[in-house]
C-alpha cells in the first residue's frame, strides 16, 4: 500500500476536521439506520485525535466498545474516470467503514494504515455519507492483547497489560484518493554502494502489467541522476550522496507507467542509499560504528492523546536535536507516517516496533504480577494472538521497508521470553521478519525477569535490546547495589557475542522536586541514576546504544503505582526539561562530537 500523495496522475483530499460523533453505549446501534439516516445527537469530534480527553464526561472517556464517526464528503468533479479510495492512517483498534449505507470493509490493527476502494459507491461531483465505527476493545486476538470484564452492574472494563493509556479513535489523517485504473500498487527499494557509486534496485507491483520507466531524482537538487526501465530493475548513481545519521540525504524513485508516449500513472517513492550491518560487537551504518543515543517515545500529548499533530512532531524532534539524541524507538507501536517521513528527511535513526506489548502474564504494566496462569496458553497468548502478530509484522515491514531511517525491526516489547512456550511462539515470527526483509537486523526487547540464563529466544535475533530498572523497581534508591547488579548481568549478555542496546532505563521523577539526598522521585536522584547507568554502559565494548525511558512523561491507566501517568520523562508531558535533560544533553553532545567532530547532531544551514 502506497502513502497517499498528489502526483501528476493522482489527487488527494484530506478529510481532517470536525466530524459528527456518537457513543454506542450498549454496542447495539443499528448500522443500517445510522449509515443511511445519520448519527443521533449533536456531538462533534476532531479528526485526528483520541476520543478520551476531548469530552468533559467520564462515561465517554471510559466507554468500552463502539464509537461512531460520520461526515459528508464531496467527490471532486474531475474524478469521473479514476478509481476512488478512502484511506485511513489508523483506527485504534478496529474499524468498519460505510459509504452511503454500503459497507466498504473492515480492518483490525490499531496503528497501521488501511484503505477501501469505493469507486462503485460514489459519483464525481456529488456528495456521499462516510461513516466509521471504531471499536476500542482488546482481547487475546489483538496486538496488543487485553480482556474485557463485565461488572455486576453491567459496566464494562477494559483490562490490558501494557503501561500506557489505551487511547482510541481516528488518530491519523483520513484521505480521499483518486488514482488511475492502471496504477502502481507497491514498490520495494533496496540500495547498496561501492566507493562513490550507489546502486538502487526496485520491484514494482502494478494493477495491470505494462511498460514502466524509472527516474532517480536527487531531492536536494531536483536533478535526475539515473534512469531505468521495467517493473524489476536497477540503476547506478554516480557521486552518490549517502543517507547519513544526523544529516539525511534522500532520492526519489519516480515511477511512470506508460502506454506509448502517454504517462498513465506517476508515483515518487523516496529512499536513501545506506547500508546497515551487525559485525561482532559493532552496529554499522555505512560501514561506520554507530552508537544509539535517544529515547523510547510515545505518541502522547495533552488533549490530542495519540492523535498526530505536525506541530507537536516538530516540537518533539526539535527537542531531540537540542538534547543531542540521534535515534528513537517507536515504543510500542508504529508511529504515524508523517513522523517517519520526518525521520527520513532529517537523519533520525529509528528502531521500528510492532504493537506487540503486553505479551507477558507475569507482569502488568511492566511492574506488577498479573497472575492468572502462564503467558503462552489458550486464551492468553495463543495461536490466535500469533496470527495477528504475524499480520502486524508483515504490515509494519510492508509500510516502512523503503525507509532509510529504519535500521532495526523490533517485533515485541518485554514478552515473557523466559516462559514455557516462548521459543515455539517467537521462532517463526523472527523468521517471518527476516523473510519479509533480509536487509535489516531483527530484534525484540528483553524484560528484566528474562536474564541471560533464563531467556529462551535471544539467540534467534541479531541484536540484544534490554530494558533494565535496577535502582528503581529493584534495589530502589540503592545505586551502589544497582550498579553492581547491572554490571554482573551485562557480563552474561556479552557472552552472546552480539551488540547490546539498553532500550529502557529510568526513574519516575516529579518535576521541581529536589533534595540534598539522592531521594527517589527527585530530579537529583534521576540525574544520579542516569550517571550510574552511564558508568555501566561505558564499561563494555558490547554496548552500542542507550535510549532512556522516556522522552516525556505520558499518560497511563489509573492505579496506585501511577499518579497522573508515568513520570520517567526527561521532559514533562508539556515538554519542559527536567534536570536529567541537561545532563543527557551534555553526555550525548560530547559523544556526538567525539564520533563525528560536531556538537549538533543535525547539521543546520544558517544564513
Amino acid at each position: 500500500m502506497l502513502t497517499p500523495k498528489d502526483t501528476p496522475t493522482r489527487e488527494t483530499r484530506v478529510l481532517d476536521g470536525t466530524w459528527r460523533f456518537a457513543v454506542d453505549w450498549d454496542n447495539d446501534l443499528d448500522p443500517a439506520t445510522l449509515t443511511s439516516e445519520g448519527l443521533p445527537g449533536g456531538l462533534e469530534i476532531a479528526v485526528p485525535a483520541s476520543v478520551n480527553d476531548l469530552f468533559a464526561d467520564e462515561e465517554v472517556r471510559n466507554h468500552v466498545g463502539y464509537w461512531w464517526y460520520q461526515r459528508r464528503v464531496r467527490v471532486p468533479r474531475g474524478w469521473g474516470e479514476d478509481q476512488v479510495l478512502v484511506h485511513f492512517g489508523s483506527a485504534t483498534h478496529a474499524a468498519t467503514v460505510w459509504v452511503d449505507g454500503h459497507e466498504a470493509g473492515s480492518f483490525k490493527g490499531g496503528y497501521m494504515p488501511f484503505e477501501f476502494d469505493i469507486t462503485d459507491h460514489v459519483t464525481a461531483g456529488e456528495e456521499f455519507l462516510l461513516t466509521v465505527r471504531v471499536d476500542n476493545r482488546l482481547d487475546n486476538t489483538c496486538i496488543p492483547p487485553g480482556t474485557v470484564t463485565e461488572l455486576p452492574d453491567g459496566r464494562r472494563q477494559q483490562n490490558y497489560l501494557h503501561d500506557f493509556y489505551n487511547y482510541t479513535g481516528l488518530h491519523r489523517s483520513v484521505t480521499l484518493v483518486a488514482r488511475p485504473q492502471r496504477h502502481v500498487c507497491d514498490v520495494t527499494v533496496t540500495t547498496s554502494y561501492e566507493g562513490t557509486t550507489g546502486t538502487v534496485n526496485w520491484e514494482i507491483e502494478q494493477a495491470v502489467d505494462g511498460d514502466v520507466k524509472v527516474h532517480v531524482v536527487d531531492k536536494q537538487t531536483g536533478k535526475t541522476v539515473a534512469e531505468g526501465e521495467g517493473a524489476t530493475g536497477s540503476a547506478e548513481i554516480a557521486d552518490v550522496t549517502l543517507w547519513t545519521p544526523g544529516v539525511g540525504g534522500l532520492y526519489d524513485l519516480v515511477i511512470e507507467l506508460v502506454d506509448g508516449d502517454e504517462v498513465v500513472d506517476s508515483y515518487a517513492q523516496h529512499f536513501g542509499v545506506r547500508t546497515v550491518e551487525v559485525r561482532d560487537n559493532e552496529f554499522l551504518i555505512n560501514g561506520k560504528p554507530f552508537y544509539f543515543t535517544g529515547f523510547g517515545m510515545h505518541e502522547d500529548h495533552e488533549t490530542l492523546g495519540k492523535g498526530h499533530s505536525n506541530a507537536h512532531m516538530i516540537q518533539d524532534t526539535e527537542l531531540l536535536s537540542w538534547i543531542g539524541a540521534n535515534s528513537l524507538r517507536t515504543s510500542h507501536y508504529p508511529y504515524a507516517e508523517e513522523f517517519m517521513d520526518f525521520c527520513d528527511r532529517h537523519g533520525i535513526v529509528v528502531i521500528d516496533e510492532t504493537p506487540a506489548v503486553g505479551l507477558n502474564w507475569g507482569m502488568a504494566g511492566g511492574i506488577l504480577d498479573s497472575g492468572g496462569g502462564e503467558t503462552f496458553e489458550k486464551g492468553h497468548v495463543d495461536d490466535d494472538t500469533q496470527a495477528q502478530h504475524r499480520l502486524e509484522i508483515e504490515r509494519l515491514i510492508a509500510r516502512d521497508k523503503n525507509r532509510p531511517s529504519v535500521v532495526i525491526w523490533s517485533i515485541a516489547n518485554e514478552p515473557d521470553s523466559s516462559g514455557r512456550g516462548a521459543r515455539e511462539y517467537f521462532e517463526p515470527l523472527a523468521q517471518l521478519a527476516r523473510d519479509c526483509d533480509p536487509t535489516r537486523p531483527v530484534g525484540f526487547v528483553n524484560v528484566t525477569f528474562a536474564t541471560p540464563d533464563e531467556d529462551k529466544i535471544t539467540d534467534l535475533f541479531d541484536v540484544i535490546m534490554i530494558n533494565r530498572y535496577n535502582g528503581w523497581y529493584f534495589q530502589t534508591g540503592d545505586l551502589v547495589s544497582a550498579e553492581q547488579t547491572m554490571s554482573e548481568e551485562l557480563a552474561g549478555w556479552e557472552k552472546y557475542g552480539k551488540p547490546i542496546i539498553y532500550t529502557e532505563f529510568g526513574a519516575d521523577t516529579v518535576a521541581g522536586l529536589h533534595s540534598v539526598y539522592n531521594q527517589p522521585f527527585t530530579e537529583d536522584f534521576q540525574v544520579a541514576y542516569l550517571e550510574m547507568c552511564a558508568r555501566v554502559f561505558d564499561s563494555s565494548k558490547w554496548v552500542v546504544g542507550e535510549q532512556m525511558w522516556n522522552f516525556a512523561d505520558f499518560q497511563t491507566k489509573y492505579g496506585y503505582a501511577r499518579v497522573d501517568g508515568n513520570k520517567k520523562g526527561a521532559f514533562t508531558r508539556d515538554r519542559r526539561p527536567k534536570a536529567a535533560a541537561r545532563y543527557l544533553r551534555g553526555r550525548w553532545t560530547a559523544k556526538d562530537e567525539a564520533a563525528y567532530g560536531r556538537r549538533d547532531w543535525r547539521i543546520r544551514e544558517r544564513g
